[in-house]
């Protein structure tokens, strides 16, 4: 079986390439939002300029969510990462997104905050704490047995 898999969240950590280095020997196609943090901020800079950020961000958000709606609608499994240091709103947005659209997601994020994320982890297929483990699930998924 080959799989579609969509990475969404944090992108201040290796967890993507873990994942698809883990996953290199097994049939999964990955994507994922531009995870280029200033060329994501500036996706709507090809439309003019904007004087006031909220503008520009705005914008920005619109042309990312064609690629990420896009994205998600083509995959068969998501894995949504939330990260220790930053709140990542636009991981729980997809998240959101998958669960609307009967996409199954697996979480993947620290112990520490589990309870913030409880909703999100509730709508899960699974959660889990580690890239690693992630790469099982994965290999699981796609195996013969």
């Amino acid at each position: 079986m080959s799989l579609n898999v969509y990475l969404s969240g944090e992108i201040h950590t290796d967890w993507r390439q873990r994942i698809i280095e883990g996953c290199r020997d097994i049939d999964l196609t990955f994507s994922s939002a531009v995870t280029n943090h200033e060329a994501s901020d500036a996706a709507g800079d090809l439309l003019g300029d904007e004087e006031k950020s909220f503008w520009r961000d705005h914008k920005s958000a619109k042309v990312n969510a064609i690629r990420i709606s896009t994205l998600i609608e083509k995959c068969d499994i998501a894995i949504i990462r939330f990260g220790d240091k930053y709140k990542q709103w636009n991981a729980a947005f997809d998240a959101g997104y998958c669960a609307a659209k009967g996409k199954p997601y697996i979480t993947l994020h620290s112990e520490d905050i589990i309870h913030p994320l409880k909703e999100v982890d509730a709508a899960a297929h699974a959660w889990a704490t580690t890239p690693e483990q992630v790469v099982e699930l994965l290999r699981y998924m796609v195996s013969d047995q």
